[in-house]
């Protein structure tokens, strides 16, 4: 396993070591003392799966007091996954990174507490497989509009498909609560 630093600290790509031979393929998609050494959380409490159709934008989404760390990886497809920093006071606020997943590049991201996260749809469909620090609080979720125009994200669709809440979240500038930076 190797992890590639972003430009925005904290958030890390994730590398896992696949090993392949005619048979197909096999990798750990994780390891809690590996990951540990390589400054990534050791412990996650919820894994998640969702499955998207192409077009797709699901975001930008984060939980206020109970914040959580997401491990994301695409089983099947390719995504554009980002992570934005919403944190108030942080010298690095309203920057974001993208990487391309895929079922293909095996690439992970680590999106820390603290951080926006979304990604849009580039295949057919994707299923995407993710592993939280926190448990999923709906009354603790908080969002960010996707199309802010100040954050300027380019989710590389036209005519995306949003859901109701993504639709009409507020920009970063608007919205009432976000966390708080703490060096």
């Amino acid at each position: 396993m190797k992890v590639h630093p972003t430009t925005l600290p904290g958030v890390l790509i994730v590398e896992p070591s696949v090993h392949r031979d005619p048979r197909g393929y096999f990798f750990e998609s994780w390891h809690a003392k590996k990951g540990g050494a390589l400054g990534l959380p050791d412990v996650f409490v919820q894994d998640n799966e969702s499955l998207s159709a192409r077009g797709t934008v699901r975001g930008l989404h984060a939980q206020l007091a109970k914040p959580q760390g997401k491990l994301v990886r695409i089983i099947e497809g390719t995504v554009l996954d980002v992570a934005v920093d919403i944190r108030r006071g942080s010298p690095t606020f309203g920057r974001w990174v993208a990487a391309e997943l895929s079922g293909e590049n095996f690439r992970q991201l680590y999106i820390p507490p603290g951080f926006a996260h979304g990604f849009s749809v580039l295949s057919e469909t994707a299923r995407m497989a993710y592993k939280c620090t926190d448990f999923y609080d709906p009354a603790d979720e908080i969002g960010i509009l996707w199309s802010d125009p100040a954050l300027g994200i380019d989710w590389r669709v036209t005519e995306p498909t949003l859901s109701k809440k993504d639709a009409v979240y507020p920009t970063l500038a608007l919205a009432p609560a976000l966390p708080v930076y703490r060096p």
